[in-house]
């Protein structure tokens, strides 16, 4: 057997587990009422109920998210704009973390971008198309709240290239006058910020032609231009890391099995922005091994302490890092 079939092997593999995956989630909704809100500390499972959310409303909004009769308050003066990652939906991402920052008083919101009508699945469409989108949806935000500039949260895709394309290429910011900046923080939670080669998979997988085969399955490219080299990264990296007047907060786990290897999610500062690069387990060291992982990291108490800090930096915000707070 030659390595690339078993390299594309490997890939249906792991694309069967996924499929298998979401079976099981989809059957703990029968355990969920339809809208009911999650529960307000992470259980084991947890991430299983928010698939299964997802799922079954995928075009809804997590409690606390996108009320749009909320107004800023003097002690959070910034909405903060949700970011998806690839394959995800709002549902599904910010089924924990949203009610938990509505309730520190964060007028919160969020939307699907990257849909090209794969049902549950967002975030897969062209990525500089989706910067086009989280930029109108920025602007309706701060018409809406009356807030001069907002906070982006956002998951792999989510918390990397997609606001950085944002940012630089449509309008997020001012380089000429960083004053007039429409965002004042982006939080990257696992981001995609330089690509990622899949564990070492990614150039073989590429090469054999699965990531052609899974755009026309998947109806878009954005898991293509998160690859390491890609011509979206390449050209959003071809500027620097940073924008102007941007405070940029990284949180990373060691433990990512997707944007690999973990070290790429990490950004330098350029001139005039500020960047904090945090990694999980050197800030929590007492966590057990493989129990944040990339898609741990949007279900994690440890991660939300950190969120909450990069949102509001003067707030003293206990972190619950022990080894058993992201169990349960």
């Amino acid at each position: 057997m030659s390595h690339q079939t078993r390299t594309v092997r490997r890939a249906r593999r792991v694309v069967s587990l996924l499929a298998a995956a979401a079976v099981v989630a989809a059957s703990a909704l029968a355990a969920t009422p339809a809208g009911a809100a999650p529960q307000q500390r992470r259980s084991l499972g947890e991430e299983a109920l928010a698939v299964a959310a997802g799922l079954a409303h995928p075009e809804g909004s997590p409690p606390g998210v996108n009320d749009w009769s909320c107004r800023p308050g003097p002690e959070h003066p910034r909405p903060v704009v949700l970011l998806i990652g690839t394959g995800a939906n709002m549902m599904l991402n910010w089924y924990y973390f949203g009610p938990k920052l509505k309730q520190q008083g964060y007028c919160l919101f969020s939307l699907n971008y990257g849909d090209t009508g794969r049902g549950p699945l967002k975030a897969l469409g062209d990525i500089p198309t989706s910067a086009r989108e989280v930029a109108a949806f920025v602007d309706r935000v701060l018409a809406a709240t009356g807030a001069r500039q907002v906070d982006l949260v956002g998951h792999s895709q989510g918390g990397g290239v997609l606001p950085r394309w944002y940012l630089r290429f449509d309008g997020g910011t001012d380089p000429a006058d960083p004053a007039l900046n429409k965002v004042d923080k982006l939080i990257g939670i696992a981001p995609s910020n330089h690509g990622s080669n899949l564990d070492g998979l990614g150039p073989a997988l590429d090469a054999a032609g699965v990531f052609d085969a899974t755009t026309l399955l998947q109806g878009g490219p954005a898991m293509q231009q998160q690859l390491k080299g890609s011509w979206v990264n390449t050209t959003v990296d071809a500027g620097g890391d940073t924008q102007p007047g941007v405070d940029y907060t990284v949180i990373s786990t060691r433990d990512d099995y997707v944007v690999t290897p973990y070290t790429t999610q990490a950004l330098t500062a350029g001139p005039g922005a500020t960047v904090r690069n945090e990694v999980l387990q050197d800030v929590c060291p007492t966590l057990l091994p493989l129990v944040v992982t990339h898609v741990g990291m949007a279900f994690s108490p440890s991660v939300l302490g950190l969120v909450e800090d990069a949102l509001d930096p003067a707030a003293a915000h206990g972190r619950p890092c022990s080894p058993l707070a992201d169990l349960g």
